[in-house]
């Protein structure tokens, strides 16, 4: 067993040694011979790309950057469409607003200048009803005044007949005490 296992170990040995020789010893990417076909192989990738990214990358980038592009736009005119549409609304408002006010004013001021005649023809009827009264009130107290002058008169002169005969015990003259009663009374 241990001839089998030194024999196996001499060509394994020496595939290994020959593997690890071959290359020379580097890094395949750093040795100097392969650069010239690593420059073709990467330019000739570079192109791919290139080519690639150009014709089917970036018109897709360039198209979804566009479509946004032309959203943003739409909104921004969209948004303006409608802010000028609440302009108006709120200028329209505003104007029912102050059409909606001078209305108001001017069925207040119709109805307060309709009160206001009313109550002045009201206050005419009044004063008219309360002249008339005042006239008969007046004719009544003149009415009055002169039957009680009258009566006065007649008191009077009944009061002096008998103030004269309890003085004199002379009956007087009812003619004289009528004339001496005018003359007081008109004095």
């Amino acid at each position: 067993m241990a001839e089998s296992h030194g024999g196996a170990k001499g060509p394994a040995a020496g595939a290994h040694t020959e593997a690890e020789g071959g290359h020379g010893g580097g890094f395949p990417p750093f040795e100097s011979s392969t650069y010239a076909s690593q420059l073709v192989s990467l330019a000739i990738f570079f192109v791919v790309l290139y080519v690639i990214v150009s014709k089917l990358a970036l018109p897709k980038v360039g198209g979804a950057i566009e479509a946004r592009q032309n959203k943003i736009e739409g909104d921004l005119t969209e948004a303006q469409t409608l802010r000028d549409q609440s302009d108006a609304a709120l200028k329209a408002y505003e104007g029912e607003l102050a059409s909606a006010r001078s209305r108001a004013q001017a069925i207040g001021n119709e109805s307060r200048d309709k009160a206001n005649a009313q109550a002045d023809a009201e206050r005419k009827i009044l004063e008219e009803q309360l002249a008339a009264k005042l006239a008969g009130a007046e004719k009544t107290i003149a009415a009055t005044r002169a039957t009680a002058m009258s009566n006065v008169r007649g008191i009077a002169a009944d009061a002096a007949g008998q103030i004269v005969q309890q003085l004199t015990g002379v009956v007087p003259d009812a003619a004289s005490v009528s004339a001496a009663v005018d003359a007081s009374l008109k004095g």
